[in-house]
């Protein structure tokens, strides 16, 4: 076994220049937190404890070290947030009174769901576990380290934020096995986000490990973190009960942000104005069976939505025998997509589908879809390399090239989960509406793309509030001048035009009825311009009598 006083906690590669790593960077001096297992801690008497990676709802995550197998590993200790704890120089977790009931169920559940994933070693898309043990009155489970980056990530480091179907279906499909068989053993994941789908360094899709089923739901005494946009309807209500088709909605949602480039709106925004929008220029790019499919899988209740995976898998593959079950399934979306700017799925070009279709029973694809597996690891292995670190000669500040975030479609999200950003820039976010960015876009940056500035230099974005409105009050009957004010206090723009007047109104004030257009009570976008009626001066005719005289 390695002297572990030489190792660096974090990494567990050998300390060459004092108490920061050469490798990670990680400081070893760091003082640890009490409430967590003491660095270099030894569990079952083989297992190092590293530093703190991260504290979920259910556990926390550490850097290892198998003093056996002389290998990096991670270590994921059952310790629920919020309801237990830990005492300064004890490694027993205590437990908060009011949840001692509960307690022994939710570790039961984490004992249960390690112990199955350490059955599935050979599903593709699962990180390998190696052990699963009890010791300080908690649960351990021993996982497999792997080189990866969030699918979250990758995308953003994309030129245009997305993939091509192509691609996202040598990434995806082999995933959805590895979900199918979690279901089979009685297992939901119920937090599957591009944040949780890791892209390994083998080219490999894989799932992040995860929390038991308990903190997908917000009616557990277990920490509930949703994200909007990938959170089932069922695990905020539970009038709808969590299933397989809770992880089918996630998975859809991955699948939409990977080829689309945005978040899907949050399932609780969607059952009020339930409007899915692929722009055109997207659309057009995605066989029409992939958007039926996504359709199926992001239905907002779980009573409609896919039922099986083995199901949702045959819709994205289109193959003949569920064609015509693809071809029926219920377009709910047609009538609900901005006619303007966004594609109606029920009215793609019929001949769009069928050369899909084709393209996908043509032997040669396959051919090409093997090739480009091999680009695409070759291309993700060159993203995930490490990089070379050099001790800084100099004391001068790095500078860094400010990225083109504003206009392409990022969401205050994707960029507080890009690490590089947050490391090279400090990042602030503001709000605005907007005239042409979607809400929750952000369409404003305080720096120009392509200006190099130094590390930690403030960077601005704005993300968009949508487009403003409001009601066109009443103005009847006002002055010019106070119609003028009520309307542009609002952000409206004022034209007039000037109406004829009998002599029954004041000249210069609005008219009495119908005055404006749009009419009052009508909402509208702010900045839209508000036409305003106002009466004129009277005007007076005077006939002359005639003067001609009847010649009869």
């Amino acid at each position: 076994m390695r002297d572990l006083d030489n190792l660096c906690i974090n990494c567990f590669k050998e300390l060459t220049e004092g108490a920061v790593c050469s490798e990670c960077g990680y400081d070893n001096e760091k003082e640890a937190d009490f409430v967590y297992l003491a660095p270099k801690t030894l569990l079952q008497e083989r297992y190092a404890v590293g530093a703190v990676q991260s504290h979920d709802s259910d556990s926390v995550t550490y850097s290892g070290y198998d003093t056996q197998l002389d290998k990096r590993i991670v270590i994921r200790e059952f310790y629920p947030k919020g309801i237990a704890s830990r005492l300064e120089g004890n490694k027993v977790l205590h437990i908060r009174q009011r949840f001692a009931n509960e307690i022994e169920g939710y570790k039961r559940s984490f004992f249960n769901l390690w112990s199955t994933l350490e059955k599935m070693h050979s599903l593709s898309a699962v990180v390998p576990v190696y052990d699963v043990f009890e010791e300080n009155a908690t649960a351990y489970a021993i996982i497999e380290y792997m080189d990866s980056i969030p699918l979250r990530e990758y995308l953003i480091r994309n030129e245009e934020g997305i993939i091509s179907w192509d691609s996202a279906r040598l990434m995806f499909m082999p995933v959805l096995t590895t979900i199918e068989s979690l279901h089979e053993n009685g297992i939901i994941h119920g937090s599957i986000t591009p944040d949780s789908l890791m892209l390994c360094r083998d080219g490999k899709v894989r799932l992040k490990p995860f929390c038991i089923q308990e903190c997908a739901d917000s009616t557990t005494s277990l920490e509930f973190v949703e994200t909007a946009g990938y959170t089932a309807i069922e695990q905020y209500n539970n009038a709808h009960k969590i299933c397989p088709a809770t992880d089918i909605y996630a998975f859809s949602a991955c699948i939409y942000r990977a080829l689309v480039g945005t978040n899907p709106p949050d399932c609780v925004s969607r059952e009020a104005n339930d409007k899915l929008m692929i722009p055109n220029s997207i659309a057009e790019k995605i066989p029409m069976h992939v958007i039926k499919a996504l359709g199926s899988g992001l239905q907002i209740y779980p009573e409609k939505r896919i039922k099986s995976v083995s199901d949702f898998r045959e819709l994205l593959d289109a193959s003949p025998a569920v064609q015509a079950r693809a071809d029926s399934v219920e377009d709910t979306y047609d009538k609900r997509i901005d006619r303007e700017r966004y594609v109606d799925y029920s009215k793609l070009d019929n001949s769009h589908n069928k050369r899909s279709r084709i393209a996908i029973a043509v032997l040669a694809i396959l051919i090409i879809l093997a090739i480009g597996a091999g680009i695409y690891v070759v291309k993700f292995t060159d993203l995930i390399k490490p990089q070379e670190t050099t001790a800084p000669v100099t004391e001068q500040a790095q500078t860094f090239e400010v990225p083109s975030i504003a206009g392409n479609g990022f969401t205050q999200s994707d960029v507080q989960n890009n690490g590089a950003w947050n490391q090279q820039f400090n990042i602030s976010f503001t709000e605005d509406y907007s005239k042409d960015a979607e809400k929750g876009i952000i369409f404003k940056q305080s720096i120009k793309a392509g200006e190099k500035v130094e590390q930690g230099t403030e960077l601005i974005l704005t993300v968009s509030k949508g487009i403003q409105t409001a009601e066109v009050p009443d103005v009847s009957g006002k002055t010019l001048d106070e119609a003028k004010k009520m309307l542009e206090d609002l952000g409206f723009k004022v034209s007039t035009v000037e109406v004829y007047n009998d002599g029954s109104h004041t000249p210069g004030t609005v008219k009495a009825s119908s005055g404006t257009a749009p009419a009052q009570g009508e909402t509208v976008a702010v900045g839209e311009e508000i036409l305003v009626q106002v009466y004129g001066e009277v005007q007076t005719t005077t006939t002359q009598p005639s003067t001609q005289a009847d010649n009869n």
